[in-house]
């Protein structure tokens, strides 16, 4: 009795049942009335079958929403990642783009070592945050396709198109950059011989020409008795043959300056006007001697008077000073070169001109000899006078200073040119080094590509037995790196040895600079082809046999794929592998174009063998579904998608809506409280905040339209 009742009185409170018996007539007569307990049993059932479906209901919508919330999520991850890298571009392209030449040595070395900074440490990280971010970018895809949701639109600007189009631009204005360093170093290195050489040459010549103006410009001639203007022509004779012999170094210095003017030497200016001096004060000089000579030339029986011993001395000693005066300077010299045949050709000449020493010994005595024969002569015939040669300004003293100081630079000479030698050899051991490792890590490179290839084409075994096998590969490839980096320190220490050619070797730093950051790429864009295709395999319930079975199907008729791993397997040679690695952009399309692509004859003749009826209004139908860009190519993805899409269970839109409908007890509305009551608080919360209010017949005040909503959430709508 007592049960009874309180059956009764919870189902007409609680679950809108009236109450059609007393429990008193069902417990005092022998038989009740079967129609009316069945009809109280049945109200009961349709009340509890009713809380069922509504939780039912709830699961579902549950398990839509939070495919929707972390689909957001990988959305607003992207769009972050994206704003980021494509930031870090725009800041640093216009830096690799510029070009402007810095006026220093120094300088320039400082950009070269900012270059290697952003090569060795500000670079690598971006292309990671970019590969991770085509990895994001085809995951959520894949996600967004397997939910039956609408592709992912990025904003304006930020597709992957678009940053592999910035990253390119990048690349662009990365390329020759170091080059155009080190040619610019190397031309400043130049100037700043040249520049020296000139000071040198322009200092030696002002200090001759210094006083040689105002003394053609003396007149003094002009009072002199006849003993002495004949004295003063022969003084003028060695005078001009001193000057033809500088003819050679003023030539000289007006081409180092037209040299450094071509070259845009830094400080040209301060060059052009001290050259222009020295040139101005040579054609003076010039014409200064022509009007002297002419002068002097009137004077009768001038060259008659004079002793021409002095003459003689003069003659040979203004050559001889000029030659040691020029040695001086060649033995100090100084002298660039990059190759040991270079140093071997200095040295060699450097022998020759030892060789000369003894010729010009020779000369030098006979030249003191004209000065001790004046002394002779002076001494026999009684002359009192302070003899001073009136022809030459040249002195015995300063023939044998300058004698002693060519002989001390001769084996100072011979020591910085076997210095020189020790260190070209040096950096040929440099080079050697080099050429050994570039040449295992350049085929090392190749051969884990052609491995990755294989791995991903292969039909036989799991798709986590390929994962496993690509992860192996991965650590391999990570555990490499330290050769890479000690490949980075050999190459450093050969620029800082101003080393800037390698005979012993095809390859270069950035050959293998590329080639790594290719094989890095290759094994992480081909990780995550593997990871999608097993994302699609368990949320579609594809089995094993089936993925094999729509791997062999897709290989057959890829023709491409079979002509690339048909009989042309063999190795790239070097040569091959290096223009590969410079043409990086044209070989990143090309493969991901060649391998796990049907073109559109190839696809429809893998359907036909499938049992498909086609015609051609049905294949352009599928091909709407499988190549909605129109690109003319099938991928593996897809042919997957295709031959999975009819037969998999998956959510629509209007599976949603009827599940709402279920939760608001068939109302074409939904109260708040009714979204609270039947889903977990962050779901209900979520559905609040994205619900438009109801706007159609019969609403009540908070109402909120569902059916708009289940819609937006498969593309369907402006939400």
């Amino acid at each position: 009795m007592g049960n009874l009742n309180l059956a009764f009185e919870i189902a007409e409170k609680h679950l809108d049942i009236p109450k059609m018996l007393d429990a008193e007539d069902i417990i005092n007569t022998p038989k009740p009335d079967e129609r009316a307990i069945m009809t109280y049993v049945s109200c009961f059932y349709h009340a509890f079958a009713g809380a069922e479906q509504a939780e039912t209901a709830a699961n579902r919508i549950c398990k839509v929403l939070g495919v929707n919330q972390e689909n957001e999520k990988l959305m607003e991850e992207y769009e972050r990642l994206a704003s980021e890298l494509l930031e870090w571009i725009r800041r640093t392209t216009p830096w690799l783009e510029n070009r402007t030449a810095e006026k220093t040595m120094v300088e320039m070395q400082r950009k070269l070592e900012d270059f290697r900074d952003y090569r060795r440490m500000h670079k690598p990280p971006k292309v990671q945050e970019k590969c991770q971010l085509e990895i994001s970018f085809n995951t959520l895809q894949t996600k967004l396709r397997i939910s039956n949701r609408p592709a992912f639109m990025p904003s304006e600007g930020k597709m992957v198109s678009d940053i592999a189009s910035a990253w390119q631009g990048l690349e662009g204005a990365e390329k020759g950059y170091e080059e155009w360093l080190l040619t610019e170093i190397r031309r400043l290195e130049r100037l700043d011989h040249l520049a020296e050489k000139f000071r040198q040459k322009a200092s030696t010549h002002e200090t001759w020409a210094n006083g040689k103006e105002l003394l053609l410009s003396q007149k003094d001639y002009e009072t002199a008795t006849l003993t002495e203007v004949r004295a003063f022509l022969r003084k003028h004779e060695a005078f001009e043959s001193d000057l033809a012999a500088h003819q050679d170094r003023v030539e000289q210095i007006a081409a180092i300056a037209q040299e450094l003017n071509e070259l845009d030497y830094h400080d040209v200016a301060a060059v052009n006007q001290r050259c222009q001096r020295i040139c101005d004060l040579w054609d003076q000089l010039g014409t200064l001697t022509q009007k002297r000579r002419e002068a002097l030339e009137r004077t009768e029986k001038l060259l008659e008077t004079i002793d021409q011993l002095f003459l003689e001395f003069a003659k040979r000693s203004a050559p001889f000073n000029n030659w040691m005066e020029g040695a001086m300077e060649d033995l100090q010299d100084m002298f660039i070169v990059h190759t040991i045949d270079e140093v071997q050709s200095l040295i060699s000449s450097h022998e020759q001109f030892k060789a000369t020493l003894p010729e010009a010994d020779g000369e030098r005595q006979a030249i003191l000899g004209i000065h001790m024969e004046v002394q002779k002569i002076s001494q026999s015939y009684g002359i009192k006078a302070n003899l001073i040669n009136p022809y030459s300004t040249i002195t015995t003293e300063e023939l044998l200073a300058k004698w002693d100081r060519v002989k001390k630079l001769v084996p100072q000479r011979e020591g910085s040119l076997q210095e020189e030698l020790a260190r070209q050899h040096a950096s040929e051991r440099l080079r050697r080094q080099f050429a050994v490792q570039a040449n295992l890590i350049g085929p090392w490179i190749q051969t884990r590509m052609e491995e990755i290839g294989r791995c991903s084409l292969e039909v036989g075994g799991t798709l986590e037995d390929q994962m496993t096998q690509l992860k192996q590969f991965e650590h391999v490839i990570v555990t490499y790196k330290p050769n890479i980096d000690k490949l980075e320190g050999d190459h450093q220490l050969i620029q800082e040895s101003l080393v800037f050619d390698n005979k012993h070797t095809n390859y270069t730093m950035e050959h293998i600079r590329v080639g790594w950051e290719l094989l890095l790429t290759t094994i992480a864009r081909t990780i995550n082809e593997i990871e999608t295709q097993i994302l699609t395999r368990d949320a579609k319930g594809i089995s094993q046999e089936q993925m094999h079975e729509f791997r062999s199907s897709f290989n057959h008729f890829d023709r491409k794929l079979r002509e690339e791993t048909g009989e042309n397997t063999g190795k790239l040679r070097c040569e091959e592998f290096k223009a590969c690695l410079i043409s990086l952009g044209h070989v990143g399309n090309d493969h991901q174009k060649k391998h796990g692509a049907m073109d559109t004859d190839d696809f429809r003749a893998c359907l036909i063998s499938m049992g498909y009826d086609l015609g051609e209004v049905e294949f352009a139908r599928i091909m709407m579904l499988v190549d909605p860009s129109a690109t003319g190519m099938v991928s593996f993805q897809s042919f997957i998608d295709f031959m999975t899409r009819e037969t998999t269970d998956t959510d629509t839109a209007d599976q949603v809506v009827a599940s709402f409908r279920i939760l608001a007890a068939d109302k074409p509305y939904i109260l708040v409280e009714e979204l609270r009551r039947e889903l977990p608080p962050d779901q209900a919360e979520y559905c609040i905040l994205r619900m438009a209010p109801y706007s159609g017949p019969g609403g009540l005040a908070g109402a909120l339209d569902y059916t708009a909503f289940s819609t937006a959430l498969y593309g369907e709508s402006d939400l």
